[in-house]
């Protein structure tokens, strides 16, 4: 049974909120079948054509809403409709509000032809002027949305999550079994299996959609007087949030066995990761996958508020990496889609590293680890928002390096950072492991040398080491990060753009 448009209205808006946005279709050329199908349609559906607009509440937040009806000529997309879409769209953009759409859809309407096709073009227009302008726009897919409006406007939502069960693609089974005379392979199209691939965010029932949404709206759409004072929040969790910023003059390199500790401690299974920060955060709403078909478990990536500081967070994910399973180019990828995702939303981005490294495998090689490193690297340096890096662990090779230029680098005392693991270092200049305590040293790739070296701006303590007390140490992070989020939100960004340029133009040059 197909969810109507008013049906998803309702699941997702406050009772009786909802105010249409909807005037009269506009014309458009019909023969005298089309005019009859036209007619059946709106008595079927009770809609004058496959798509609502309007606005509403969303758990007392104004909002604005395009649903379409299935009912109505297979929710199908003509010039009529089109215009109904683009109208709203923009009218949103006007005013400032969130927008949720909710395709279901055959694709384009076939009676009006090549010119219905296009439509897309100037829908998927607007709905980039409104991502542009920096509103959210968030899709739930439901069954089933075919063609061009998965094509379109279906797939370009800052998160994208779908019905249970729900049919989604490009090409109808239908249509393909009659041009190629065989059927489409079973279990595709299915939004389960685009969420697997990483092409959406989830797959939930509309009541999930609605607090989802929710949550992302309390992440992305500032309201006055609800933003929590960081340095405060800092003070409050009960030890000191970092050691001073600038180191003494005269910094040397850590001995061999602190270095070598410090390796070995990150490595400790028990040692928290990205996950217990985020348990930390308020309204956070995981994101899955590049958008694009691929995934990779390695790493995790989410909106959220630490300390009332919205963001989004990506890094690496300790629990998801073994020997066997490790970074490759898609975690990257995702990692230039939550980049491309704070820019949009002007966000502050949090960047956590804790890698032993990236994948050194013949697929990794083929499909670009090493241009989306550095894609990664250009990314980060040129980016319009915020942003902040944290060396939670370990910090081992381009994989690590990807995820470090920032406006302010925070590590744990038992970070560090380092071109290869140690033993590798020493694998290549000395032909054995043996060396390897003694070239993390030489390397200086501990916190405390990295923050005498510039590469580091702050040290979050732990007491004697993060797996010894997750939970206050993940308190402990996290109030550090919002700390500095909050006196980077209110830096201009050119500023902030200037400041990074310089940082990373001079590092390393005696001053």
């Amino acid at each position: 049974m197909k969810i109507s448009a008013r049906e998803v209205l309702d699941g997702l808006l406050d009772p009786g909120s909802f105010r249409s946005w909807d005037r009269e279709p506009i014309g458009v050329p019909a023969s005298p079948t089309y005019r009859a199908e036209l007619v059946a349609a709106q008595q079927r559906s009770g809609s004058d054509e496959s798509v609502l607009t309007g606005e509403g509440l969303l758990r007392g937040r104004r909002v604005a809403v395009v649903a379409c009806e299935f009912g109505f000529l297979a929710g199908s997309i003509g010039v009529a409709a089109a215009e109904r879409i683009v109208t709203a769209v923009e009218r949103a953009t006007a005013s400032g509000l969130p927008l949720l759409a909710s395709p279901t859809s055959g694709g384009t309407r076939m009676q009006e032809g090549t010119v219905a096709f296009v439509q897309m073009v100037k829908i998927a227009g607007a709905v980039a002027e409104h991502k542009a302008a920096g509103h959210p726009y968030l899709v739930y897919l439901r069954n089933p949305t075919m063609g061009g409006v998965f094509a379109s406007w279906g797939s370009l939502g800052h998160m994208t999550f779908a019905e249970p069960g729900a049919l989604i693609g490009f090409l109808g089974p239908r249509v393909y079994e009659a041009l190629y005379d065989r059927p489409f392979p079973e279990g595709v199209q299915t939004a389960e299996n685009l969420y697997r691939n990483g092409v959406i965010d989830g797959v939930v029932p509309v009541r999930f959609f609605r607090r989802i949404a929710h949550r992302v709206l309390n992440v992305t759409v500032s309201t006055a007087g609800e933003r929590v004072s960081s340095s405060v929040e800092a003070r409050a969790i009960g030890q000191p949030d970092a050691v001073p910023s600038q180191p003494s003059s005269g910094s040397s390199a850590a001995s061999a066995s602190t270095a070598w500790d410090s390796v070995l401690t990150s490595r400790n299974p028990a040692r928290p990761g990205i996950r217990e920060l985020l348990r930390q955060a308020t309204d956070r709403v995981p994101l899955s996958g590049t958008g694009q078909g691929e995934s990779d478990r390695t790493v995790v990536h989410a909106l959220a508020r630490l300390r009332g500081e919205p963001c989004v967070v990506f890094g690496h994910d300790r629990s998801g990496q073994s020997e066997e399973n490790t970074m490759g180019p898609a975690a990257l990828r995702e990692a230039r889609r939550s980049m491309h995702l704070a820019a949009e939303l002007r966000l502050p981005l949090v960047l956590v590293i804790d890698t032993a490294g990236a994948a050194l495998s013949r697929e990794a090689e083929e499909r670009g680890l090493a241009p989306e490193i550095a894609r990664c690297l250009a990314d980060l340096v040129t980016l319009d928002t915020p942003t902040v890096s944290v060396l939670l662990g370990q910090g081992s090779g381009g994989g690590a390096l990807a995820f470090l230029p920032a406006d302010r680098v925070l590590a744990a005392t038992h970070g560090w950072l380092a071109p290869l693991p140690p033993e590798g270092a020493s694998a290549i200049v000395f032909r054995d492991t043996d060396h390897a305590a003694e070239l993390a040293a030489a390397q200086r790739v501990p916190a405390p040398d990295l923050l005498a070296d510039g590469i580091v701006d702050r040290i979050v303590p732990e007491y004697p080491d993060a797996a010894a007390e997750p939970v206050d140490f993940s308190r402990r992070m996290v109030a550090a990060i919002a700390a500095e989020l909050g006196a980077l939100r209110a830096r201009p960004i050119p500023e902030l753009r200037a400041e990074r340029h310089n940082r990373y133009r001079r590092l390393g040059v005696p001053s």
